[in-house]
């Protein structure tokens, strides 16, 4: 799980990365990425919405990119909010998928 200073918690946080933040697209996810102050906590938000599934399947999409994220925690620098929106095509995606996924784009988005 992730810890508490690693999480974006109000909607006001949410709204400035999709908003500002560049944005990664991949099959089953998109990936918002804004940079914060160097040295602040890496903070990762979610949004699985209904058009994904029932609450099992949205839960279970959930748990998966916070496990993945909690994995790729350590090797990204500080200072950076990543709001992940999970796809309809999430639901049927394997943990292999979703974690690549997910890396690839944070990893693209954090050496630009």
């Amino acid at each position: 799980m992730l810890p508490k200073a690693n999480r974006i918690t109000r909607a006001d946080d949410y709204k400035r990365v999709v908003r500002r933040g560049s944005r990664f697209a991949g099959q089953s996810i998109l990936t918002y990425l804004h940079r914060r102050e160097e040295g602040q906590a890496t903070r990762f938000g979610f949004i699985v919405a209904k058009n994904v599934g029932p609450a099992v399947t949205r839960n279970r999409v959930r748990r998966r990119l916070k496990a993945a994220s909690y994995e790729l925690l350590p090797s990204i620098s500080t200072g950076w909010d990543v709001v992940v929106r999970a796809l309809p095509a999430s639901a049927s995606a394997s943990w292999d998928s979703l974690r690549g996924e997910l890396t690839r784009s944070v990893i693209k988005g954090t050496t630009r």
